[in-house]
C-alpha cells in the first residue's frame, strides 16, 4: 500500500504538467521547429517545398520594405514605451493616494478600452483620422485654423496615429499593472522616508520608483514585444500594403508574403528576423535594467 502511494504521489506532479507540456510541444514549439526549417524552403501550398538554402534570407537583407517595416516598429515601440511606462506609473500612483474620490470609478474608466476589439477601436480611430474636414481629429485643428491633414498618408502623421490608439488602449492595462505593485510597497518605507524629511517627489522617487523596478521590467518586456509585433491597428488602417510604406509593420509584411503573394517560405523567414530580434532587444534591455540593481 505504501508503495502504491509512494507510486502516485511520484505520478501525480507529471500528470498535472501533462497538459501544459503536450499544449506548448503541439501548439508552440512545433510550429516554431517548422517555421525555421519553412525558412529555408520554397514553399507554395501545403505541398511543394523545396529547399533553396539561404536564398529567403539574402532576400531579406535585400528587402526595402522590411528595413522599412522595421524602422516603422522600432519607433512605434519607442515612442509607446516612451508614454505608456511614466504616464500610467504616474495615474497609477495617484489612483493609490488615500482620500482620492471615486477611485474604482476611474480605475474602471482607464481600462475600458482593453476590453474594447482592437478592430473595433481601429475603425472608430480610422475614421477619426479622415483626411476629409468632417474627420474628428481634423475639426478639431479646424478651430486652430489648421488642416485638413491627410494622417494615414504621411510618415509622421501616421506613426501618431499608430501611437494615439496604443495609448488610448493599453494605458489601463499598465495602470493596472503598476497599482498592483504600488499596494504591495510596505507604508513602513513611506514613514520611515517621512521620519527623514522627505517630501512627496523625494518619496516617489526614491522609494516608490526603486520598488517598482520588477513591475517596470515586466510592463517594459511585453511592451516592447507588442510594439515588433503590431498589426491589428495597422492593417485596419492601411489594410496589407500602406502607402510608401508608412505603417507597414514587420507582421504585416509576414501576412503579405504568406496569404498575398503565396511565398510561405519567405513568411517563415520574416517570422525568424522577427524573433531574433525581439530576444536581441530583450536581452538588450534586461542587461541595462540589470546595470541598475540596487
Amino acid at each position: 500500500m505504501q508503495k502504491k502511494k509512494f507510486s502516485s504521489q511520484k505520478i501525480a506532479p507529471y500528470l498535472f504538467v501533462a497538459p501544459f507540456v503536450i499544449t506548448f510541444l503541439v501548439f508552440s514549439l512545433y510550429p516554431f521547429v517548422s517555421a525555421v526549417v519553412m525558412s529555408f524552403q520554397q514553399v507554395n501550398g501545403f505541398q511543394d517545398a523545396t529547399f533553396v538554402g539561404l536564398k529567403n534570407y539574402r532576400t531579406l537583407f535585400q528587402d526595402g520594405d522590411f528595413y522599412a517595416a522595421l524602422w516603422n516598429v522600432a519607433r512605434y515601440t519607442f515612442w509607446t514605451l516612451l508614454i505608456l511606462i511614466p504616464l500610467p506609473m504616474l495615474v497609477a500612483y495617484v489612483l493609490n493616494q488615500k482620500g482620492i474620490p471615486f477611485k474604482g470609478f476611474f480605475r474602471s474608466v482607464y481600462f475600458v478600452p482593453v476590453l474594447t476589439s482592437s478592430v473595433i477601436a481601429g475603425l472608430i480611430f480610422r475614421y477619426a483620422f479622415s483626411s476629409e474636414k468632417t474627420g474628428v481629429f481634423n475639426q478639431w485643428l479646424s478651430v486652430l485654423h489648421i488642416g485638413p491633414v491627410d494622417w494615414l498618408n504621411s510618415p509622421h502623421t501616421a506613426m501618431f496615429a499608430l501611437v494615439i490608439i496604443a495609448v488610448w488602449r493599453w494605458l489601463g492595462t499598465n495602470m493596472i499593472y503598476f497599482l498592483s505593485g504600488l499596494q504591495g510597497i510596505s507604508p513602513e518605507l513611506y514613514e520611515s522616508a517621512s521620519m527623514d524629511g522627505a517630501n512627496s517627489w523625494q518619496k516617489f522617487w526614491f522609494v516608490t520608483i526603486p520598488m517598482l523596478k520588477p513591475i517596470t521590467i515586466y510592463v517594459l518586456t511585453i511592451s516592447i514585444m507588442a510594439g515588433f509585433s503590431l498589426f491589428n491597428e495597422s492593417y485596419v488602417y492601411w489594410g496589407a500594403q500602406s502607402p510608401n510604406n508608412v505603417g507597414t509593420t514587420l507582421v504585416t509584411l509576414i501576412y503579405k508574403a504568406a496569404f498575398t503573394n503565396g511565398n510561405f517560405g519567405y513568411s517563415c523567414t520574416l517570422g525568424v528576423a522577427l524573433f531574433v530580434i525581439v530576444v536581441v532587444v530583450n536581452l538588450i534591455q534586461t542587461r541595462i535594467m540589470g546595470l541598475f540593481r540596487d
